[in-house]
This record gives structure tokens, C-alpha cells and sequence, in this order.
């Protein structure tokens, strides 16, 4: 009999994107996970681009049948038509079928019809959970045809996959935030959501010295450096700060920005007319990005509040602890989760994101000395969040379940356990 439980942790509305925050979220889970369970990660494709990966955990592939040679970020079924949806349902429920058969528990990332795999593994007996980090509420228009149309589309997804979170045994959501808005909105019942914060990868965001850093990045020693790392779509928006650079004359202040998205044409476009010394770095290597925030002073994390539900930001924001592991303080709205990592004029600042916000701040940025100061304080609000913590939770979570085999092969997994960090009291 074996001794280990086994896990599947399956994104069926998401590639292997390497550079995705949502396949970097999941891959540093399975890896902690790996720890006390065996663990396999499941996409709807792997791209060729991604093939090669290695670790303690197994990859495999939903859709047999896709196979991009590039992949792209996010959910991999948006903007595919209602018919291919049904054709993947299919996929998605043979794959469940399956995966039934091979594992103890079966977790499903959330997706568009959250909760629709874990569904239909429970009635082939797998065990099983939801993992959300969003309640994709609508936030877009839905006056012209094309959005009404939209709009019914999305409603119809929300409906089924309330119907169907709702059934599962139970849905661990990323914040507090989180967990009332699917109560809210998909109508899960509150009893079934568990809270579980993400992690930190701290072998790799880690504080790096900073002049080592610019040299390697090649940014000069004595400018006072602000650093964007993230998308550039409608989630952050850093049009106010551009715009307030224009009016902030400052010969020694440069911005960086790292990453790509759809509107960095228009950033560009602003960064020109602003005056202000802005580089675009474009997407580099993840395990180069420790490297430019340790180059920088202070990081930012513009939020638009607008583009969320009740203007309201409930998913853990991944590159706020990211940057304050690396000893950096953070510029960020006061929403959500963010209120509770950042300590205004301690660790970081709380300011709307708008032009006047940004000019009322920049000519009050601290001396760079300050800011260093402010770093440690950020990098000790953030030191014991961990992979392994979240893992802990989740397998917490699987355990509360009431599986008697998932309770028996944890119990066995906490005792043969190495990390000094072990699964415990889990009745």
C-alpha cells in the first residue's frame, strides 16, 4: 500500500506559461507541496516553449489535442466561441474521469467554470477542492450588442460555476476579500471557504546588494530609481503616474518598467511627452527579477481600482510581498489585502492612483537612504510567508474534508516528514 497521498493540482483554463503569474503561482505550490504528497500539475497545453521543465513534481497535459508552440498568459479559453467550450467541456470531464482513477485528490485551479473538474471527479469517488483567486466578476460595458452578448456568455459561466463550487467539498480562496465576494456573487456558502494567503519564493526573491544589482542591470549608482514589474493592461494602470511625471522635474528620479501587455504602446507614447527618464525593459527571465528590484529604490504597484468589482482588489497580490521580500518598499492603492501588507511611511505608501495622487506624492518621495531603511521593514513584514506555509493550508484544507484516506496518508506524510515545517493537527 503506498504511504504518500497523491495529489493532482489541475488548470484547466490555463497554459504553462513560464513567465504567467498564475503558472508561477502553481508550480511554487506543487513544488512545496511535493514535500509531503506526490504531486503532478496538470494544463490544458503545454507549449513547446515550456517543454524541459523540471522538478520534484510530475507535468502533464488536459488537451491532448492543443498543442501551441507558443502559449499565452492567462486563461487559455478566453475569447474561444461557446461551441470549442462545449467540444473542451468534454475534454475536461474525460480528463476528470481519468484523473479519478490515478489520484487521491483532485485540486482545480479556478477558471472560467470553476469547479466543473472537481465535479465531475467526485462522481467518478476522487476527492476534491476548488482554488480560487478570482470571482471574475463583469466589469466591462454591455450597451452595444457585442458586450451584451459578452455579458450573457460570462453570466451563464458565473451561474454554473457557483453551481458547481458550491457542491464542492470545499474552495480555499486566496484573502478574506475573496472568500465574501464568492459568497456574494456565486453564492458559495461561507462554511465551505477556506482562507489560505500565498507564498513567497524566498530563495529567489531575496535583498541583493543593491550597487551589485544596477551593475548588473546597468543602471547608474546615483539615480533614485521607481520600478513597475508586472502587466501592462487594464488591472494596472500607469497613465496617472506618467502624466504627473510630466509636471515633476526631477534630474536624478528614473522610471522602470518591466514587463509587457497591450497598452505599453500608449505607456510609451506618455513616457515621451513626460520628460522624466522612463525605460522599458520589455519581459525578462523570472530569475532575472530580483535583480531589478534590488536595483530599485522604491517599487509600485498602480492598481486601477475601477477595473475590479465594487472597485475592490480581493486576489492576493503576488508582486507586493515579492518586492518587500527583496527589501523594497511599495507604492500601492489601499485595497483589499494591500492594507494589510502595507504600513504607510514604514514599509511603503498607501495613495490613490490617480494624477493627483502621484503629484502629491512625488515631490514628498523619502531621501534614498529612507527608503533603504523602509525596505528592511518591508522584507520583515513578509519573511514568514512561505510555499510551504500555503502548502500546509491547502493540505490542511484537503484533510478537513472528512476523506478518511487523504487523513490517514497526511497523517503518515506528516510523520515521515524532513522540513522542519510539518503537517500537524489535522483533526
Amino acid at each position: 500500500m503506498k504511504e504518500r497521498l497523491s495529489i493532482c493540482y489541475a488548470a484547466p483554463g490555463h497554459s504553462l506559461v513560464p513567465t504567467s503569474g498564475t503558472t508561477r503561482n502553481i508550480l511554487s505550490l506543487a513544488k512545496a507541496m511535493a514535500a509531503w504528497a506526490d504531486v503532478t500539475v496538470a494544463f490544458r497545453n503545454i507549449p513547446d516553449s515550456a517543454a524541459g521543465l523540471n522538478g520534484t513534481f510530475g507535468v502533464e497535459t488536459i488537451d491532448k489535442r492543443s498543442h501551441p508552440g507558443v502559449g499565452v498568459d492567462d486563461e487559455a479559453t478566453r475569447g474561444v466561441n461557446p461551441l470549442s467550450h462545449l467540444a473542451y467541456l468534454r475534454t475536461v470531464r474525460e480528463y476528470a474521469r481519468q484523473a479519478a482513477g490515478r489520484y487521491d485528490v483532485v485540486l482545480e485551479k479556478g477558471w472560467r467554470l470553476s469547479g466543473y473538474l472537481v465535479h465531475s471527479a467526485a462522481a467518478s469517488g476522487a476527492a476534491g477542492a476548488v482554488i480560487e483567486n478570482d470571482a471574475r466578476c463583469w466589469t466591462g460595458p454591455r450597451t452595444a450588442p457585442r458586450d451584451f452578448l459578452k455579458w450573457l456568455l460570462h453570466s451563464g459561466a458565473q451561474r454554473l460555476a457557483g453551481s458547481y463550487s458550491g457542491k464542492a467539498p470545499i474552495v480555499i480562496a486566496e484573502t478574506e476579500e475573496l472568500r465574501q465576494q464568492l459568497y456574494l456573487v456565486r453564492g458559495v456558502p461561507l462554511d465551505k471557504i477556506r482562507v489560505v494567503p500565498l507564498g513567497v519564493d524566498h530563495a529567489l526573491f531575496r535583498p541583493i546588494d543593491q550597487n551589485l544589482a544596477r551593475q548588473s542591470v546597468q543602471i547608474a549608482p546615483e539615480k533614485l530609481v521607481l520600478l513597475y514589474v508586472g502587466g501592462m493592461d487594464k488591472y494596472h494602470d500607469l497613465s496617472p503616474l506618467l502624466e504627473a511625471l510630466a509636471e515633476f522635474h526631477s534630474r536624478g528620479l528614473e522610471l522602470h518598467i518591466v514587463g509587457e501587455g497591450e497598452f505599453r504602446p500608449r505607456y510609451e507614447q506618455a513616457a515621451a511627452r513626460s520628460g522624466c527618464p522612463v525605460v522599458f525593459h520589455g519581459r525578462v527571465p523570472h530569475e532575472r527579477v530580483p535583480f531589478y528590484i534590488g536595483a530599485s529604490d522604491l517599487c509600485l504597484a498602480p492598481y486601477c481600482a475601477e477595473a475590479f468589482h465594487d472597485q475592490t482588489i480581493t486576489f492576493s497580490t503576488l508582486k507586493i510581498p515579492e518586492y518587500m521580500a527583496c527589501a523594497r518598499p511599495v507604492a500601492s492603492i489601499p485595497s483589499g489585502e494591500i492594507k494589510r501588507l502595507i504600513q504607510p511611511g514604514i514599509n511603503g505608501f498607501l495613495l490613490p492612483n490617480s494624477v493627483a495622487g502621484w503629484s502629491t506624492f512625488l515631490p514628498a518621495t523619502p531621501t534614498r537612504t529612507k527608503l533603504s531603511q523602509m525596505g528592511q521593514a518591508a522584507f520583515q513584514a513578509v519573511e514568514h510567508r512561505s510555499w510551504e506555509a500555503t502548502a500546509r493550508g491547502y493540505l490542511q484544507a484537503i484533510a478537513e474534508c472528512g476523506y478518511p484516506t487523504a487523513d490517514r496518508r497526511l497523517q503518515i506524510a506528516d510523520r515521515s516528514a524532513e522540513p522542519a515545517s510539518t503537517l500537524r493537527n489535522f483533526r
